[in-house]
């Protein structure tokens, strides 16, 4: 009868051993992965976010490699494509994104309606790559053969909206969110297509690899070429670059050193932007189209605040805004690694 409660004791005075041994190794287990969530759109003018969700889904880990070698720290980038800009935005603004390439349009239009507290802009990425495609028997050639015609753009208040709106404006060409002399419709990438190869469009202003496909595959013909517009930028939540400044600054030089990579491997870049535009789109991707394409694009880290403010003005003769957006300090200040020229 005795015997039980000895075991009892011994039991219990085990467990009382092996308690802080059980709470020791679960203070020492590794803290649980943490994540960065990434934006994107499937256009090449977005290829460092595109070649770096290759390295993500492949298990190369672009940006997950320098960050644990900058900082010690496993993170994981969980990776969200959109179709343009505003709508990666509304996402910054519901906190589900902390960093995402994006057209400085609408980031210029979160920083003014966040009064400088939502993101800055941390490094460029792309220039040119956007312009205005028309049917190829169109006789369009100025703002003023637009009159009475529909001209679709990615979304409205994205880059390009604002680079077509602004084109009409500046020849003489009325348009408004609701009439004027032009109709500007917006319109998902991919329905372009069918709708400029109907009839039912009389241009298309967007980016690459939709300029394209829409010469290939709709029967279009470039008209204009924006060659120096800044059309790509990467942008960081705010929250993010004070909370977690070490990782932030791995993460910006990843993308620096990424878009060297790409200029100096061309063809590899190529490849891997077919495959992901193919993954992200689910349609096949020509890969002549995306070596088409590539020619129109300019990689760089660089950004201009020049054109940011010709931009923030050009959001105020479209109409988007009645006075100038606040963009004073958008641009990440870093004096290490200089984000602006």
């Amino acid at each position: 009868m005795k015997t039980q409660p000895l075991a009892l004791n011994a039991l219990l005075c085990v467990g009382a051993l092996l308690a802080p041994v059980f709470l020791a190794s679960c203070r020492e287990a590794p803290e649980r992965q943490a994540q960065i969530r990434f934006g994107l759109f499937p256009n090449v003018t977005h290829v460092q976010g595109l070649v770096a969700r290759h390295f993500s889904r492949t298990g190369e880990g672009w940006f997950e490699k320098r960050i644990f070698e900058r900082t010690g720290k496993n993170i994981s980038i969980l990776w969200y494509a959109y179709n343009a800009g505003p709508g990666a935005m509304e996402a910054m603004f519901a906190n589900s994104l902390d960093f995402t390439y994006v057209g400085p349009g609408p980031a210029i239009n979160a920083y003014s309606k966040s009064n400088g507290t939502l993101l800055q802009i941390v490094a460029g990425a792309v220039q040119g790559g956007s312009g205005l495609v028309v049917p190829t028997h169109s006789g369009a050639c100025t703002q003023k053969d637009f009159q009475g015609k529909i001209i679709a753009t990615p979304q409205l208040g994205n880059t390009q909206d604002i680079a077509c709106r602004t084109w009409l404006a500046l020849g003489g060409v009325t348009v408004t969110q609701t009439g004027g002399d032009a109709s500007i419709l917006p319109t998902p990438n991919p329905e372009q297509i069918p709708l400029l190869r109907q009839g039912k469009l009389d241009g298309s202003w967007t980016v690459e690899p939709w300029i394209s496909r829409l010469e290939k595959e709709a029967g279009g013909k470039l008209l204009f070429l924006e060659k120096d517009a800044v059309t790509t930028v990467l942008t960081a939540q705010k929250d993010f670059l004070e909370k977690q400044p070490d990782v932030a600054q791995a993460m910006i030089e990843a993308h620096r050193e990424l878009t060297l990579w790409i200029i100096g491997h061309p063809q590899e870049a190529q490849k891997i932007v077919v495959e992901e535009l193919r993954e992200l789109t689910r349609s096949s991707i020509d890969p002549a189209l995306i070596i088409h394409a590539w020619p129109r694009l300019i990689l760089t880290n660089e950004i201009s605040e020049e054109k940011l403010h010709e931009l923030a003005k050009d959001t105020v003769r479209t109409g988007f805004y009645k006075k100038l957006p606040h963009v004073e300090g958008i641009i990440r200040n870093d004096k290490n690694n200089p984000a602006h020229e």
